[in-house]
């Protein structure tokens, strides 16, 4: 369906329940896409989205201070005792010069630099979890590599990372899967333990600091005068153990996609060199991410012809813009050797001032991750058809059973 706009062009009505965008959004954007740069997204009992269909004004609009990130962004805010009640003001909900500030201090502990030094440590942690996986096939000689290994690494190595005990982890671990799962009660019910875990983290790691990411930003916090405050601070922990999830997803469908295309998965066999660069055209194939976080617009703004009124929400849609014609060649062919044309590289990861902060530890968690997977078992083979997730908002699987 298309509805008029107040200017000259058309603009789709998408149907976020449709049955087709579910099975196959990169095809129904796709097609879209070639005719309209600009959609309207209908959720039924919401008011309707604008999605940014092509890569030029998608990433525009990221970049762009009339359309803000707020607290009506995000789809939870739970309930919490009085005393948690403050560090539900994350860092995401935050714009302009208190964003900035925040985001300044805080940035050098999230640098590629920083998070190669952390590399030796996340790939100790694979090779713990590739060691049990034998322990855990089934009768009928599968194993579940979401649920045994995808899952608990991001958790493992942010837990090493903000300096969660041993004996906590386990706990931890469950808050993971409630994050990876998605909204509903599970998540809701984790929140409060992780503001909690957080804040007894920090109390932990004021007293007994170590070369970890959370003394990187305890250190930051008494180097810059306090301006970080330890409301801030606990928050900025457990924000990072929720978006510390996002590698789970990337790297179930980033095996799931290389085992689609075995041209490719032999290439990266042959040359792990490769690697780094299969990871960001791996993230722009197959990133987790469909939809950016919705922005809410501060006044009215023109994008592609289209007039979006003050206090309406737009999105840009990811899948599109990482498959757009005008900017990446054969955009439907997934080529681990591809290298980003000028300044055009994907959005998995956003753009702007909001770009994901913790991208270069999970680009380096991807690398290790499938490294180390590709290494151990080169037998390693897919079981079945892998089952997504009909969330139109993320390209996630159930499951991924594989052989080793």
């Amino acid at each position: 369906m298309t509805s008029d706009n107040p200017l000259t062009i058309e603009v789709p009505e998408i149907d976020m329940t449709d049955p087709e965008l579910i099975r196959d959004p990169v095809g129904v954007y796709g097609r879209l896409q070639e005719r309209f740069p600009v959609a309207k997204l209908m959720v039924p009992g919401l008011a309707p989205m604008w999605g940014l269909l092509r890569y030029a004004s998608a990433k525009a609009m990221l970049g762009d201070a009339r359309f803000e990130l707020n607290a009506g962004t995000f789809a939870f805010k739970p309930e919490v005792a009085a005393d948690l009640q403050p560090y539900l003001n994350t860092m995401q909900e935050m714009n302009g010069p208190e964003h900035h500030r925040l985001r300044k201090l805080v940035g050098p502990a999230f640098s590629p630099r920083r998070a190669n030094e952390f590399r030796p440590r996340f790939t100790r942690l694979t090779e713990s979890l590739l060691d049990e996986l034998p322990g855990h096939v089934e009768a009928d000689g599968t194993i579940d590599l979401l649920h045994h290994f995808a899952r608990p690494m991001p958790m493992e190595t942010i837990c090493e990372i903000v300096g969660i005990p041993d004996s906590d982890r386990p706990q931890w671990r469950e808050y993971g899967v409630a994050v990876q799962t998605g909204s509903g009660p599970g998540l809701l019910k984790a929140i409060p333990g992780i503001i909690e875990g957080a804040r007894e983290a920090v109390a932990r790691r004021r007293a007994e600091p170590a070369d970890d990411l959370l003394s990187d930003l305890i250190r930051a916090q008494a180097e810059d005068g306090d301006r970080v405050s330890d409301v801030e601070l606990v928050t900025l922990v457990w924000n990072i153990v929720l978006a510390g999830q996002t590698p789970t997803n990337l790297i179930a469908n980033s095996v799931a996609a290389l085992f689609e295309h075995p041209e490719q998965l032999a290439a990266l066999r042959a040359d792990p060199g490769l690697m780094p660069g299969a990871v960001e055209e791996l993230t722009r194939w197959a990133g987790p991410q469909l939809l950016a976080f919705p922005r809410e617009t501060t006044q009215d703004v023109e994008v592609e012809g289209v007039r979006i009124g003050k206090g309406e929400r737009v999105t840009s849609v990811l899948v599109a813009a990482n498959r757009d014609p005008r900017v990446f060649d054969d955009p439907h062919r997934l080529d681990l050797s591809r290298r980003p044309a000028g300044s055009a590289s994907h959005l998995g990861f956003a753009h702007g001032p909001h770009f994901c902060l913790g991208a270069a530890i999970a680009r380096v968690q991807t690398e290790v991750a499938l490294a180390g997977l590709l290494r151990r078992f080169p037998d390693l083979a897919i079981a079945g058809n892998p089952q997504r997730s009909p969330d139109p908002g993320t390209w996630r699987l159930m499951s991924l059973a594989v052989t080793l």
